[in-house]
């Protein structure tokens, strides 16, 4: 399972026109679900997120987590993360998960971070076009991969 983090000071998701879902600051997540992918990534990966020291403090040092903060976050599908383009031109997306994995694992992912937060998660729409819209803070970005622990 792999997360593209984005410190935001807001983000929001539309979908036809319409927009699905808006935060002010905290974190954009972009997460990318590969097959071989569970629920001991989504432990591991939320629990990161949850401690994780992005936010600045009185002294404007990264030394704050989103609970220290009561950030929200928005958690947009990206099964492009797993993309390969070792050969050719055009990138292979065998490794993402398919839709029968990947969505049940999507909303526990989600499910899992709202309990954590505390709070309302803000999310996309599995598998639709998006246009995503964000103010990145900072800028801090940040990949993690659940496969990549050490």
């Amino acid at each position: 399972m792999r997360v593209l983090l984005q410190r935001v000071s807001h983000a929001s998701v539309t979908i036809e026109g319409v927009e699905k879902s808006q935060i002010g600051p905290g974190m954009l997540l972009l997460l990318g679900i590969e097959k071989e992918d569970g629920e001991e990534d989504i432990d591991w990966l939320v629990r990161k997120l949850l401690s994780l020291r992005i936010f600045e403090d009185d002294k404007g040092k990264m030394n704050r987590s989103i609970l220290d903060t009561g950030g929200e976050a928005l958690v947009v599908s990206q099964f492009t993360l797993h993309a390969r383009v070792k050969k050719g031109t055009r990138p292979s997306f065998e490794r993402a998960a398919h839709p029968y994995i990947a969505i049940p694992l999507y909303k526990k992912f989600t499910d899992a971070l709202e309990t954590g937060l505390g709070r309302t998660v803000g999310t996309g729409e599995f598998g639709a076009m998006m246009d995503v819209a964000l103010n990145n803070d900072g800028p801090v970005t940040i990949w993690i991969d659940s496969k990549n622990r050490e």
